[in-house]
């Protein structure tokens, strides 16, 4: 007989959760949300079995409620996120983030020529597919498409 082994995360009181990140993408959520500034309690999974996906990651969030313009931001490489909000352990709220129309200052335009990487300005890129997401920088006009972007 085989003894099952599972890891113990301990239960959110209150705060974010955010689920079904796709494994290559949950470091970079990571950057765009900032996470490594947090001084509160945070888990971090990546690589765990999914239903839906190969693989997932997951990121918990204690006593901290991210704007939806912040959430949305990570849609731009985990489309298929969705973010729970927990009050008193309970899921109040359950959603998938939204990919906005403009990504103003969180990726790099690997056009070596660009203004943005010449001049101390906040990048910009419009949404021009979003399966497969595609942006466009407003600068020079270079498209990039987001499982290749270059999180600053």
């Amino acid at each position: 007989m085989t003894a099952k082994k599972e890891l113990a995360v301990a239960a959110l009181r209150d705060g974010i959760v955010i689920d079904h990140i796709p494994s290559n993408a949950l470091f970079k959520c990571v950057k765009i949300l900032g996470l490594e500034n947090l001084d509160t309690q945070l888990t971090i999974g990546n690589n765990l079995h999914s239903s839906k996906f190969d693989s997932k990651g997951i990121i918990k969030v204690a006593n901290v409620y991210f704007p939806e313009s912040v959430l949305n931001r990570i849609a731009l490489i985990a489309p298929t996120a969705v973010v729970n909000t927990i009050h008193d352990f309970v899921v109040t709220e359950k959603r998938p983030v939204a990919l906005p129309d403009q990504i103003v200052g969180i990726v790099k335009c690997d056009n070596p020529k660009c203004i943005s990487n010449n001049e101390p300005m906040y990048t910009r890129f419009s949404v021009i597919n979003r399966n497969p997401v595609v942006i466009r920088c407003h600068y020079c006009s270079h498209t990039i498409n987001a499982d290749k972007a270059v999180i600053l």
